[in-house]
């Protein structure tokens, strides 16, 4: 796994995102264990996925971006507002081509 995105990968993924709906919200229990497997069954499924940050979620959002990121080994191709987008190709086949 490269040590993260060129500008070039990241204008794509963005561009892969917008229509995209968020699949997961984080309120105010913050990054727990559970919320972790949430996201990561997701990048398994979908590779691409927009993470909500509600305005009861005690973490910054800086923080709480780079937390999931390590936590999950995935890339942040996004962060805008309070929505992150998480990037990790699948083990086996992966769907999205990066640039």
């Amino acid at each position: 796994m490269p040590l993260s995105l060129t500008g070039k990968q990241r204008r794509y993924l963005r561009q892969l995102a917008h229509p995209m709906k968020p699949l997961i919200n984080i309120g105010k229990n913050g990054l727990t264990e559970a919320l972790y497997q949430q996201i990561d069954s997701c990048l398994l499924q979908h590779e691409l996925i927009k993470v909500k940050l509600l305005e009861s979620c005690p973490v910054d959002k800086k923080e709480c971006s780079q937390e999931i990121s390590d936590h999950t080994q995935s890339y942040i191709a996004q962060l805008i507002g309070r929505t992150i987008v998480l990037y990790r190709a699948k083990p086996e086949k992966p769907v999205i081509q990066l640039p």
